[in-house]
């Protein structure tokens, strides 16, 4: 696969209170990644910049949604979610704590 895209595919990691308690109980991460991206390469995007082995990678698009802000109607956009659970012995740490 392709270096350059590979290092484009995951956009950010999604924190939030659900996902740490998912990650901490069945060493799943969340990450917001590009909307044409495959399985294998979010596996082989997550494995290369992380340096751990995953073990499966579901997916699922956030739809876009509609929101009210100062009697003016907008939408905020959709975007594809990356469920990357990993194999036994390995973690990934955002926060850099111990």
């Amino acid at each position: 696969m392709n270096e350059e895209r590979l290092l484009q595919v995951l956009v950010e990691p999604r924190l939030s209170e659900k996902g740490a308690r998912v990650a901490e109980m069945h060493r799943q991460y969340m990450f917001r990644v590009l909307d044409d991206a495959t399985k294998p390469e979010i596996k082989a995007a997550v494995e290369q910049l992380f340096k751990v082995e995953v073990e499966a990678v579901n997916t699922s698009f956030v739809r876009a949604r509609t929101r009210n802000f100062r009697n003016r109607v907008g939408t905020k956009s959709g975007w594809k979610k990356a469920f990357v659970k990993l194999k036994d012995g390995f973690e990934i740490d955002f926060l850099g704590g111990e």
